[in-house]
């Protein structure tokens, strides 16, 4: 018998209170919520969370994020490929769908950018909007986001938090610990800049554990493919260059990689070579 993974019945009775608050949160559609799978279900894939030494990480290093990503749901073990495939099930969609006003979204079984994540000691993901169209279905709009974290007593001394910007970038509105068992569930267009742009204090053994998924709506209208968009704080100073050069250099193996076909494993091999060409490194704030 398969072990139960979310209480939908919790949940689907408060639908409408958490859509009222999803739709009115500042500064872009968003809802946070905590103990969100059945706990024995978090716990589980804690436990069998794979090293970043273990498995087919793919490793995003370069000047806008330093991270590692797995997309593979049979590598991320039979835990965390149960939870996937219950957030990418017809009828957690359709929660999806009545949470967000958001009709007919579609689950990227690909998990296209998703999938299990973490972040080392030294690790950041600077502040950007989403790229806006899944890169092998041109039809696909790219419009929620599902954060699911994985991170027992972690100390918000350490960052990490999950910072949602205004769409000026003017200012952060909210930060969000990524405490264990807490999802974040957010709309996603050009301007819901969000990310964690410090790198992470926290112990050397310890890491940042999240799982991701993104939802997708067809178009009829072929929509507007964007990369991610990364974009400079206010007192970022010199660094806003290297960030803006960082996102050029982005959008172009972006338009290559839709053309292509190529998988996230090519760019993660390339811009490993060239980080470890680049002197010195990102610095610390």
């Amino acid at each position: 018998m398969q072990e139960r993974v979310l209480d939908y019945g919790r949940w689907e009775t408060r639908l409408d209170e958490l859509a009222a608050v999803y739709r009115g949160a500042e500064p872009f559609p968003h809802v946070v919520l905590d103990d969100f799978l059945v706990p024995a279900a978090a716990d589980r894939v804690l436990a069998e969370f794979p090293a970043v030494t273990d498995g087919e990480w793919i490793h995003y290093r370069h000047v806008n994020e330093n991270k590692h990503g797995m997309t593979d749901r049979e590598a991320a073990g039979p835990a965390a490929a149960a939870v996937m495939a219950e957030l990418l099930s017809a009828r957690f969609v359709g929660l999806l769908e009545r949470l967000t006003g958001l009709p007919a979204l579609l689950a990227d079984p690909s998990l296209e950018g998703g999938g299990l994540q973490q972040s080392e000691r030294g690790g950041f993901l600077n502040v950007h909007a989403d790229f806006t169209v899944h890169p092998h279905r041109p039809d696909w709009r790219r419009r929620v986001n599902v954060l699911l974290y994985l991170n027992p007593n972690w100390d918000d001394a350490w960052g990490g938090q999950l910072e949602l910007w205004d769409r000026s970038m003017s200012r952060c509105v909210r930060r969000v610990s990524p405490q264990h068992n807490r999802v974040v569930i957010f709309g996603t267009d050009e301007t819901t800049f969000h990310g964690h742009p410090d790198p992470l204090a926290c112990p050397e053994r310890q890491t940042r554990k999240s799982v991701a998924l993104y939802y997708f709506s067809a178009e009829r209208v072929r929509p507007v493919a964007r990369s991610t968009e990364y974009r400079p704080r206010p007192g970022d100073g010199a660094q806003a260059l290297f960030i803006h050069a960082d996102t050029l250099a982005l959008r172009a193996y972006d338009r290559i990689k839709r053309r292509f076909g190529f998988d996230d494993r090519v760019i993660s091999r390339v811009l490993g070579a060239l980080s470890r060409l680049r002197p010195g490194g990102r610095p610390r704030r």
